[in-house]
């Protein structure tokens, strides 16, 4: 926590015109056409203003104004950050809530930089006191009538979203939230799932978030705190928000198993891998085609829209930045200006809100079975330094022995491992984000907890689909390092295994054809890895000779042509495997010259070792190029002593 990496999910920004962003972006646009001074001087000027009704235009329009990146700076600039922090304990809940949107904007759209900037300026103080007051209102406060807002809640709603991203980003903020008692207030917003799902659901995902790799807040759990993330798992409700909303306190306890109490943790674990099971057995591809007919529906039985009343729905609500903005006239009369706080889909979108539950519940469930699975998770350049070790001695449970370290299948108890099967994860697949998820199950688990040999050709067949099955292959960068990460996992253990492997020849040279034109390096390897993994396999077979000749050669090419180093390490490796035994690999050996071949190639990779090695490579990816190196040379001689026979 608090360590600058890619957050899981990009923030749902707060929007004070009830316009989705990029709209409010257009609105913007227009509005400051012919307009090149820097508007914040003036906003944060009118935060001054004795009028409530003003104080709430200025932090709404600097909610509007810092979604455009651009004009960050100058709200940094003019010390925004602690004029604002006052007014999340302004009088008027109205510009409580907008100067907290002025804030959970600037932090989500501003990055990990201003939220540092953010807690350096104190604003962790005014908003725990801003927190602490919401949560004393929930049972104070007079219970909204039905369809009508409860402001308190808004107004936390916004507070919580801003923590979030404050502790996410801030490791100082997370230390603020470890000491300042907010995990209770948290769950106080959370255990308001009855009265208000969206809070709620701001809550868990605060929630899940600090609970990441963070043993001092351990110290804090208790058994309220695990009694609320338990009952919210126990709610029934059909509904994809409490779909997601369960999700995420599934991953809250995942976080902190260590505090469950002994007797309750088997039960526990149980409901989680229930809890995520449930979430993936939806199928997305039919629920979401029917979200959008049942919102066409709803929209052709809505009432006519007059255009009269369609322009004052959709009137902005303010027009000039003025001592009389806050009350516009309309037909001669002054009225108060109509915001709407609607702030993570616009009004009349609840399908399409529906929708980004279920999907960000389907994401966060995956995460959550990767956490599962790995011990850790291995960045791409660990990948890549490990990814040149020898695989010939792979067994069911190590990869190699590089992988091994980072994807133990130790890490995964006989409780996750129990549960995992009776709840049939492994069997449950949802493109990039599942495909990584597979990755990660098929280096923890063996052939048999997987379904068996039918099983993993199913699987097999499956991943072969999605790569082959359209005219070309997919370009995506990131679709295509998931799957062939996948791939190459699944057709080791399936080589392991002795099962017959599922891809052609044509297959093969598609891929690594494809492969070699992408940027993403541990593509190029993993590609590598599976000509290699499947020519060692062909080599033991009867007539397969011509097949092996194709890989030789696609193998030769990448050894020789490609510009990284790791790359053409993991070829040479894939050469050693596919060619160290059988007379197919002897004689499809000779036919493509590969003796000559890898001698006129070994002065060139020691050379290149030499001047490109230090710069450029990392002390372990050197270590494992070495022993390519001497590998090579070792192979040269056993192809010398082949030739004499």
């Amino acid at each position: 926590m608090g360590k600058s990496k890619t957050t899981k999910f990009r923030r749902p920004q707060f929007n004070d015109v009830g316009l989705p962003v990029n709209a409010v972006k257009e609105v913007d646009a227009e509005e400051d056409d012919g307009d090149d001074g820097c508007p914040a001087a003036e906003l944060l000027e009118k935060l001054q203003s004795p009028s409530a009704d003003m104080r709430e235009f200025a932090c709404a329009s600097i909610s509007r104004v810092v979604q455009q990146s651009q004009t960050i700076p100058g709200f940094l600039q003019r010390d925004a950050v602690r004029r604002l922090g006052p007014m999340l304990l302004d009088s008027s809940l109205a510009v409580r809530e907008t100067a907290t949107g002025a804030l959970r904007n600037l932090s989500a759209c501003g990055g990990q930089e201003v939220c540092e900037d953010m807690v350096k300026h104190d604003v962790m103080t005014p908003l725990t006191a801003l927190l602490r007051e919401c949560c004393a209102g929930f049972e104070s406060g007079v219970m909204p009538m039905k369809d009508q807002k409860n402001v308190v809640e808004d107004v936390a709603n916004e507070a919580v979203n801003l923590l979030w991203n404050l502790c996410e980003s801030s490791s100082q903020a997370l230390s603020v939230f470890n000491k300042s008692g907010l995990l209770d207030v948290v769950v106080q917003c959370l255990e308001r799932h009855p009265h208000n799902v969206e809070l709620a659901i701001s809550a868990a995902h605060c929630l899940h978030t600090v609970t990441e790799d963070n043993p001092e807040l351990l110290c804090s759990m208790n058994t309220a705190v695990l009694g609320a993330l338990e009952n919210v798992l126990l709610s029934s409700q059909p509904d994809m928000s409490y779909i997601l909303l369960r999700t995420l306190a599934a991953g809250t306890l995942w976080n902190t198993k260590a505090s469950l109490p002994a007797a309750r943790q088997a039960q526990t674990l149980n409901a989680v891998l229930a809890t995520l099971s449930q979430c993936l057995d939806l199928d997305a591809g039919t629920l979401i085609p029917e979200l959008k007919q049942a919102e066409e529906a709803r929209h052709r039985n809505a009432p006519a829209v007059t255009d009269t009343e369609d322009q004052a729905a959709g009137e902005f609500a303010v027009e000039e930045m003025d001592e009389e903005a806050p009350n516009q006239k309309r037909n001669g009369k002054s009225v108060k200006a109509d915001y709407d706080f609607s702030d993570l889909v616009p009004r009349g979108k609840e399908e399409l809100r529906e929708a980004m539950a279920l999907l960000t519940a389907q994401q966060t469930s995956l995460e959550i079975i990767v956490n599962m699975c790995c011990s850790d998770d291995p960045s791409d350049d660990e990948w890549e330094e490990e990814s040149s070790s020898d695989e010939s001695d792979m067994g069911p449970d190590s990869l190699c022995d590089g992988v091994s370290n980072l994807m133990s299948p130790l890490c995964l108890s006989a409780e996750v491992h129990g549960a995992l099967i009776n709840y049939s994860i492994p069997a449950k697949r949802v493109q990039s984000r599942a495909l990584t998820c597979l990755h990660s199950i098929l280096s923890s688990m063996d052939a048999e907890s997987l379904g068996g040999p039918a099983a993993l050709q199913d699987a097999a067949q499956h991943l072969s689909t999605l790569v082959f099955g359209a005219a070309e292959i997919p370009k995506d960068e990131e679709f295509l390092e998931a799957v062939i990460s996948a791939m190459r996992s699944l057709l080791q253990m399936i080589a392991s295994k002795n099962i017959p492997q599922c891809m052609t020849p044509q297959q093969l040279m598609s891929l690594s054809e494809a492969a070699t034109r992408c940027d993403v390096v541990s593509v190029r390897v993993n590609a590598v890895a599976i000509l290699g993994i499947t020519g060692s396999t062909l080599a033991k077979e009867k007539g397969t000779a011509e097949t092996l000749q194709m890989i030789g050669n696609a193998l030769l090419a990448v050894a020789t042509r490609d510009a990284d180093l790791v790359v053409n390490g993991e070829a040479l490796d894939a050469l050693f495997d596919v060619f160290a035994d059988g007379d197919e690999a002897e004689t499809a050996a000779k036919n493509i010259q590969l003796l000559p071949a890898l001698k006129a190639l070994q002065p060139v990779f020691k050379a290149k070792i030499r001047k490109e090695g230090r710069g450029k490579y990392s002390p372990q990816q050197l270590c494992v190029l070495d022993n390519v190196k001497v590998n090579l040379r070792r192979f040269i001689g056993y192809l010398e002593k082949m030739v004499k026979k």
